[in-house]
């Protein structure tokens, strides 16, 4: 689907929530999409994507960064405490802080570098233990961990479970959200981004309905 019906989408669904377009972040996810599809979503003017892995990353946005201007690179995928250097080196958010350990050593670089990217906390709304993130009934509590450490938590992030209603785990993200005086919501894919956007994702992450399916 051209990225034109995408953001006509996204246009309509912030107009049915009475919500200005300007809150809502487009993320075009490129993980293992082909350099021409990323390279023509880019000649189209869009720069906020995002990638799953630190070290895919690092091999393909310096060059496009040295081509295209005003490129914002968040990472959504899990990120191990040895890549987290790198990561807040390349990228400007990252979404899948999902860990104590991982609060800990982002603190201790950005003290060290000086600068830190945005970051979301990676809530397990479905409580799956196949997933990441910390429960619900912790989230409070590793909010204030986080800030406690001076980390910039600009909000939370969410992977529902397949086979239940998205729009269940959207409102407990935002319920989590709210409560703890955070503003983002990184929630919503190519299938759900609408119903997200209507319960307040600020950060939407589409990816199939952008480049089509990924190689196999």
């Amino acid at each position: 689907m051209p990225l034109s019906d995408i953001e006509a989408r996204v246009q309509a669904a912030c107009d049915a929530a009475n919500r200005p377009r300007a809150d809502v972040t487009l993320i075009a996810v490129s993980k293992k999409q082909p350099e021409d599809r990323i390279e023509a979503v880019l000649e189209e003017g869009h720069r906020v994507f995002g990638e799953n892995r630190v070290q895919e990353a690092a091999g393909r946005w310096p060059g496009y960064r040295n081509r295209y201007d005003g490129i914002e690179l968040h990472l959504i995928g899990p990120l191990q405490t040895n890549k987290a250097r790198q990561a807040i080196e390349l990228v400007q958010a990252i979404h899948s802080v999902d860990r104590p350990k991982l609060a800990a050593t982002i603190a201790r670089l950005a003290q060290e570098t000086g600068d830190c990217p945005d970051l979301f906390l990676q809530v397990n709304t479905g409580e799956e233990p196949q997933k990441a993130g910390v429960l619900p009934g912790d989230a409070d509590a590793f909010v204030a961990d986080c800030r406690a450490l001076d980390l910039p938590v600009r909000g939370l992030m969410c992977l529902p479970p397949v086979d239940e209603e998205p729009a269940l785990h959207f409102a407990l993200l935002a319920r989590i959200a709210d409560r703890n005086g955070l503003a983002g919501l990184s929630m919503g894919m190519s299938g759900d981004f609408e119903s997200a956007i209507a319960l307040g994702a600020t950060h939407i992450r589409v990816g199939s309905a952008i480049f089509g399916a990924r190689p196999g």
